[in-house]
């Protein structure tokens, strides 16, 4: 897919409208999709990287018509795959900001092995994954990250399988830059992805995102004004894991286990765990990751690593340069007809 057409200004001081595409926005009327483009448009002016330098890639479902509301290049490829195609994007073009766009259904059912290898390889680029629980482009079936005992389309008695937890499995893939987001917290969820857009390696945000025709109020518990607070801890490095409304909790290491202690009025946190982003090994951010699946947890959103480690990329680009030091640039029309070769009449 080419530029989109839209109105263009001066790229040196890029404004939202810079960033919105011609195209007519075809979501359900009160989808969360519209948050999360909305929240995109605003941040990528504030990047200071041109339209022309922008390319977002994307598979198959509701999230990944995605770019074609955004005014720079882009790609609407198949299914699972837009992690294969990003990495091309990148390798041959290493100075392009390269955004991935998929769901819980295109990312983690038949994309999934592209998502956790491109995780390990730690590629200079930005996932987005939407998170609805559901499929709703094909019209409400389970995925895989459909609760245990869902009942759709084709789990008319309760669905049995384990749902992946995606945030867990970046992590332990390998991601350097791993957070969560809730479409309904439109402040959090922009100064998520500038900070995703910033760092230098794999980004990966997952975006719990309601689907109000096939999967409406799956995450009502930690939108509502009146629940959220006392079900979501928003994690902020160096400072302590305490959340709540009308009573407040701190998360402490408790048997190595994350255990919610409540306190009293004029009680401080001591035990807290204070939240540390750099945090090196995987059992921190693991208790954090799968602590909403215990019984009685909160749920933690925002960021949970950012670590520095070499890029796929990089490496690439250094090893390329090693080599043609070494043999000289390549000859491709040499190398086809080296070897044997035969001819056909």
């Amino acid at each position: 897919m080419g530029e989109n057409k839209a109105a263009v200004s001066d790229n040196k001081k890029p404004r939202k409208i810079n960033f919105g595409s011609d195209q007519d926005v075809r979501w359900c009327p009160g989808c969360g999709d519209y948050a999360i483009l909305a929240q995109m448009k605003k941040v990528l002016p504030g990047l200071g990287i041109p339209r022309e330098k922008t390319v977002f890639i994307s598979g198959i479902g509701c999230s990944s018509r995605f770019p074609y509301y955004i005014n720079s290049y882009g790609f609407h490829t198949i299914h699972g795959r837009a992690p294969t195609v990003a990495t091309g994007v990148k390798l041959g073009n290493p100075d392009l900001s390269v955004w991935i766009i998929t769901g819980d259904g295109d990312g983690l059912s038949i994309g999934g092995n592209h998502l956790i290898h491109l995780c390990r390889r730690n590629l200079n680029v930005n996932i987005i994954l939407f998170n609805n629980q559901i499929y709703g482009l094909t019209k409400g079936q389970y995925s895989p990250t459909s609760p245990l005992g869902k009942v759709t389309k084709t789990t008319p008695y309760g669905s049995l399988d384990a749902p992946f937890n995606p945030t867990a499995l970046a992590l332990a893939a390998g991601a350097t830059f791993v957070a969560r987001t809730i479409d309904r917290d439109t402040k959090h969820m922009a100064k998520t992805f500038q900070q995703a857009a910033m760092h230098n390696g794999t980004s990966f945000v997952e975006v719990y995102q309601n689907c109000n025709i096939f999967n409406d109020g799956a995450f009502l518990e930690l939108t509502n004004s009146e629940t959220k607070l006392d079900h979501v801890v928003y994690m902020e490095d160096g400072e302590p894991l305490v959340y709540g409304k009308t009573q407040r909790y701190a998360l402490e290491l408790e048997c190595m286990e994350l255990a919610k202690k409540p306190l009293d009025e004029n009680d401080e946190p001591t035990k807290a765990m204070i939240h540390d982003i750099k945090a090196p090994g995987e059992a921190y951010v693991g208790l954090l990751s799968r602590m909403n699946e215990l019984p009685g947890m909160p749920t933690p959103v925002g960021i949970f690593r950012a670590i520095e480690r070499k890029t796929y990329d990089d490496a690439f680009v250094s090893q390329m340069d090693e080599v043609t030091k070494k043999k000289g640039r390549g000859d491709l029309k040499q190398l086809l007809i080296s070897g044997d070769t035969w001819k056909v009449d």
